[in-house]
C-alpha cells in the first residue's frame, strides 16, 4: 500500500478510540470515592495504635488501605483519561476538579499511618515483613521509611495535602488546557505540504510532524508558526513554571531536602551522587549529537542546520504508515522476541485500549495510563501516519505491556521507580526498528531508518539531559534569585539546548520560548533523566538480547514481571546488571557512538556523505 492510497481513515486512524467506562466496573466516580472513603474511615481506626498492631492487624489494615487506593485509582484515572480526550470541556474538567478534591480529603485520613510507620524501629518492621501475607506491600512498607528524615507532623502534613489540590495540582491543570488549546495558523508552503489552505489552524502535534518533512522551506514556516503560537500565552506559561518552582522550593525547604532534584531521586530510588554522574556521563559525550549534526548538514547540502532542521527526514521521500501496516509492524516487531509479548500487546488493540487520533483539545503528546492492576493499562496518541508515530506506537505498548504483565504485583508495586519505567518502552522501540530493517533491502531507505533511529536515541538521551540541565538553571535560579522573565527562561532553554546540539545548529529566535509546552516541567519536575536513564538501560539489554538469543529473554519477561516490587539495583540484578557501576552509562553510550558509526556509514554507500568522518 503506497502513501497515495491511505484513506482519511487508514492514516488518521480516526476509528480507533479506547472504551474509558469498563474502568469504572459498573460503578461510577462518585461510588468509587464512597467506598474508598469508608476504608479510610476503617483504617483510621488504628490511628495512634500502629505500633501495637500484631502482624494479623497489620494485614488487616494494609489489605484496606490496597483496596482504598484501588477506588481511588480507578476514580481518578476515568477522570484524568476523560480530559485528556478533551480538556476544553469544562464538564470533564470539573470532573477531575470533583475527584481530586474529594481523593484528597480521603487521603488526610491515612495520613497517620505513614508517619507512625517509620517511626517504629527496624527490628518490628522486619518481624511484621516476615510474613509472607505481607508479601504484596513489603517493598512499598520499607520504601516509606527512606522518607523518614522529610516528613512532618500529621499537621503538616494534612495542610500540605488539603492545598496541593489549588496549588501545583490547579496550576498543573491550567496548563493541560492550556498547551491542549493551541492552535498552530500554517501557512504556505506547510500549509500546502499538510493538504490544507494557507492560515488553516491545526493541532501542535500537527504542526511538529512537519518539522520532519524533507523541504526545508516546509521546516522552516512550520517552525515559524509554531514560534508565533507559542509566543502567544507565553508569559502566563512561564508564570505557571515559577510559580510551580517556587512551590516545589518551599516544599523541599520545609522537607529538609537538600537540592530541587533530590525529592525526585529519593522517590525513584537512587542518589543524587547516582544521577550527577549519570548527568555528567551524558554531557561528556555531547560529541555524539555534535557529530551526528554536523554529517546532516552536509548530507542535506547546508552549511550549517538551522533548529528546525534537527529532525528533518533524510529520506528520498516522505513516507506515511496506515494505522494497520503501523499495527501490523509492531506486532511482528514484538512477536519477534517472544509471543508472550506481542499476546500482551495485541489485546490494546483488539479490546479498544487505544485512543488514537490528533484531534483539538486532545492532551497533546503520547501516554500510556497504569490505571490499577485489576483492570489494564489505556494508551494515548497523537497519530500523524508518520515514520516516529510508529515507534512512538511501539513506545507506548512497551509501557502498556510492563504494566500488563506486572499486574500481579497488586497495587503498591506493579508501578517500577522512573529510573526503570522507560525501560519495556525503548527496549519495545529498539524492536520496532530493527523489523523495520528486517524489511528493507533499499540503501536509501535502510540509511533514513538508522538515522531516523539515532536521532531518537539523541532525542531520548542526549535532549532529555538538555532538559534537565534547563530544569536544574530554572529551579536554581528561582531558589536562589527569584522569578524568572520569559526572556531569561528563552535565553536558558536556548543555552542549554546549544550546548547539546553543538556548532553546526544554529538556534531561531522563535526557538527560546519551546520550552513552554514540555508538560514534564509542570507535571513531574526532574521527571526527565528517567528517559536517559532508561534509554541506556534498555541498550544494554538489547545488546544481551542480540548476543544470547532466547536464552536472554526468560529474565527480561520476569524484569517485567516485578514491576515495583524490589529496588532498582535488584531488578537490575534479575538481568544481571549492575546499576550502581558508574561505568555502567559509558557502556551504553559506547552503544550510540556504535549507532552513529553506522549511520555515517550508511549515508556514505548511498553517496550522500562523502569523505571521512566529520
Amino acid at each position: 500500500m503506497s502513501p497515495t492510497d491511505l484513506t482519511e481513515a487508514e492514516s488518521s486512524a480516526a476509528d480507533v478510540r479506547w472504551r474509558l467506562d469498563e474502568l469504572l466496573g459498573g460503578a461510577d466516580p462518585e461510588a468509587l470515592l464512597h467506598r474508598a472513603d469508608e476504608l479510610a474511615d476503617r483504617v483510621s481506626r488504628v490511628k495512634g495504635r500502629v505500633a501495637e498492631l500484631t502482624t494479623d492487624d497489620l494485614v488487616d489494615v494494609m489489605n484496606a488501605l490496597a483496596a482504598c487506593r484501588e477506588a481511588l485509582a480507578r476514580a481518578g484515572a476515568y477522570a484524568a483519561l476523560r480530559h485528556a480526550e478533551n480538556s476544553l470541556d469544562e464538564e470533564r474538567g470539573a470532573l477531575v476538579a470533583k475527584v481530586e478534591e474529594a481523593s484528597t480529603q480521603i487521603a488526610t485520613k491515612t495520613l497517620f499511618f505513614e508517619l507512625e510507620w517509620v517511626a517504629l524501629d527496624d527490628e518490628t518492621v522486619e518481624r511484621h515483613l516476615a510474613d509472607e501475607r505481607l508479601e504484596f506491600c513489603a517493598h512499598h512498607l520499607r520504601s516509606l521509611r527512606r522518607y523518614r528524615d522529610h516528613l512532618l507532623s500529621e499537621a503538616e502534613e494534612r495542610i500540605l495535602a488539603e492545598t496541593s489540590v489549588v496549588g501545583s495540582r490547579a496550576w498543573t491543570r491550567l496548563f493541560e488546557e492550556i498547551t491542549s488549546e493551541l492552535q498552530v495558523a500554517l501557512e504556505d508552503p506547510a500549509a500546502s505540504a499538510a493538504g490544507l489552505q494557507t492560515g488553516t489552524q491545526v493541532t501542535l502535534e500537527r504542526a511538529l510532524a512537519l518539522l520532519h518533512h524533507p523541504d526545508r522551506e516546509v521546516r522552516r514556516t512550520a517552525a515559524e508558526s509554531v514560534s508565533e503560537s507559542l509566543a502567544r500565552g507565553v508569559r502566563t506559561r512561564a508564570f505557571i513554571l515559577n510559580t510551580i518552582a517556587l512551590d516545589k522550593a518551599v516544599e523541599d525547604r520545609l522537607r529538609g531536602y537538600p537540592t530541587w532534584l533530590s525529592s525526585r531521586n529519593l522517590e525513584n530510588e537512587t542518589s543524587d551522587q547516582a544521577v550527577e554522574a549519570l548527568t555528567q556521563a551524558v554531557v561528556r559525550r555531547y560529541d555524539i549529537p555534535a557529530r551526528w549534526y554536523e554529517a546532516k548538514a552536509r548530507i542535506l547540502g547546508l552549511d550549517e542546520l538551522a533548529d528546525y532542521d534537527r529532525m528533518a527526514s533524510v529520506a528520498a521521500t516522505e513516507r506515511t504508515f496506515a494505522w494497520s501496516q503501523a499495527v501490523e509492524l509492531v506486532l511482528d516487531a514484538y512477536s519477534s522476541f517472544a509471543a508472550e509479548l506481542a499476546e500482551a500487546a495485541s489485546r490494546f488493540f483488539d479490546e479498544g485500549w487505544i485512543d488514537a487520533p490528533s484531534l483539538p483539545g486532545k492532551r497533546p503528546g503520547a501516554f500510556c495510563h497504569y490505571t490499577v492492576p485489576s483492570h489494564h493499562p489505556y494508551i494515548l496518541l497523537n497519530w500523524t501516519g508518520r515514520p516516529r508515530d510508529v515507534m512512538t506506537l511501539a513506545h507506548e505498548l512497551g509501557h502498556g505491556v510492563h504494566a500488563w504483565l506486572a499486574r500481579d504485583q497488586g497495587i503498591f508495586h506493579q508501578s517500577s521507580p522512573l529510573t526503570l519505567a522507560e525501560t519495556a518502552s525503548v527496549f519495545g522501540e529498539a524492536l520496532a526498528q530493527r523489523e523495520l530493517l528486517r524489511r528493507v533491502d533499499d540503501p536509501d531507505l535502510r540509511f533514513s531508518l538508522l538515522a531516523e533511529a539515532l536521532e531518537d536515541s539523541i532525542a531520548t538521551v542526549f535532549r532529555q539531559i538538555a532538559m534537565l540541565r534547563f530544569e536544574d538553571r530554572v529551579h536554581t535560579h528561582r531558589r536562589e534569585s527569584g522569578e524568572l522573565s520569559v526572556s531569561m527562561l528563552a535565553e536558558t532553554w536556548r543555552q542549554t539546548q546549544a550546548e547539546m546540539l553543538g556548532p553546526a545548529v544554529k538556534l531561531t529566535e522563535g526557538y527560546g520560548h519551546w520550552w513552554s509546552y514540555v508538560p514534564h516541567f509542570i507535571f513531574a519536575p526532574g521527571y526527565v533523566y528517567a528517559y536517559a536513564f532508561g534509554q541506556l538501560f534498555a541498550l544494554a539489554l538489547y545488546a544481551r538480547w542480540e548476543m544470547e538469543g532466547e536464552a536472554f529473554t526468560p529474565a527480561y519477561l520476569e524484569l517485567l514481571r516485578a514491576g515495583g516490587s524490589r529496588p532498582p539495583a535488584e531488578l537490575g540484578k534479575i538481568v544481571d546488571c549492575d546499576l550502581e557501576d558508574p561505568s555502567f552509562w559509558d557502556a551504553g553510550l559506547q552503544m550510540l557512538d556504535r549507532r552513529l558509526e553506522a549511520t555515517l556509514d550508511a549515508a556514505r554507500r548511498t553517496g550522500r556523505l562523502e569523505g571521512g568522518e566529520p
